[in-house]
């Protein structure tokens, strides 16, 4: 399961070729799990009372914070071409990633189109990733 989630990351600027569901979901789940355990490294630092009894985040919010910038900074280009690639899985371009600008709707219409099944055989950017021998079924 661990390869699956590290897969993008050694794929770091490839944006060609395809990828299967599972490799964008388990990207999304170290997503997940990465935000969960610095956000409780952040609610962990809490928020320190001051002298004057105001309330400000203590050292531990301000490490989680560091610690999800570099994260997301880190991650940007790998999330960017897994998405891409999920898009030419199902015979799409990869600027269909650009719907993601549309306000309110767009973050929606991308996900309908990452759980959507890719095509089955090879396709214009390439061989089918679930299929590992090349064999059709079918035939």
């Amino acid at each position: 399961m661990l390869e699956w989630m590290i897969l993008p990351y050694k794929r770091y600027f490839d944006f060609q070729g395809r990828s299967r569901r599972k490799e964008y979901w388990m990207f999304v789940l170290l997503f997940v799990i990465v935000y969960a355990v610095f956000g409780a490294l952040m609610f962990s630092g809490g928020m320190a009372l001051d002298a004057a009894g105001a309330a400000e985040p203590g050292a531990m919010f301000y490490l989680g914070a560091g610690l999800i910038g570099i994260f997301v900074l880190a991650s940007f280009i790998p999330a960017l071409a897994v998405q891409v690639r999920r898009f030419h899985d199902q015979d799409r371009s990869g600027w269909f990633v650009l719907l993601n600008f549309i306000p309110y709707l767009g973050g929606l219409i991308v996900l309908v189109f990452m759980v959507l099944e890719g095509t089955k055989g090879p396709n214009r950017f390439g061989p089918d990733p679930k299929d590992t021998n090349g064999a059709d079924v079918f035939s």
